[in-house]
């Protein structure tokens, strides 16, 4: 399995855990500790596990440059899916030093298009774009 494919599942093994987190109203520590998370496709990699909890860890950080950009939908509005791939995203384009932006940006998409809605791709591409130009 190539590099590419395997960030891409690791990516969509912490969206599972994030939202999964999320919606049993659960720290991701706990859902962890206790085993009680379901993934599509196991086992949980080590990445996904870092990535995830990362997120977690910077949540009210990220929401808050979500919710910066966002000008016609308030943050507690927004789908949670759509929320939770933005969150990893953004926490890909600003921590982990070896994921370009661009690339962050297009996993996100990519996810997107699998998990969300149909406007989900286009909405998460164009608030991911203008947090990054804003910071660059």
């Amino acid at each position: 399995m190539n590099l590419h494919k395997t960030r891409t599942q690791n990516r969509m093994q912490a969206l599972q855990l994030v939202f999964q987190a999320e919606a049993l109203d659960k720290s991701l520590k706990d859902l962890l500790e206790e085993n009680s998370y379901v993934l599509e496709d196991g086992p949980l990699d080590e990445y996904a596990r870092e990535l995830a909890l990362g997120v977690e860890e910077h949540i009210p950080e990220l929401d808050r440059q979500i919710d910066a950009v966002s000008t016609n939908w308030d943050i507690d509005r927004m789908p949670k899916v759509d929320k939770c791939i933005m969150r990893i995203a953004l926490y890909e384009m600003q921590y982990v030093d070896e994921i370009p932006v661009n690339v962050a940006i297009s996993e996100a998409v990519e996810i997107a298009k699998l998990y969300g809605t149909d406007e989900s791709s286009k909405f998460i591409n164009g608030l991911l774009g203008n947090i990054a130009r804003n910071k660059a």
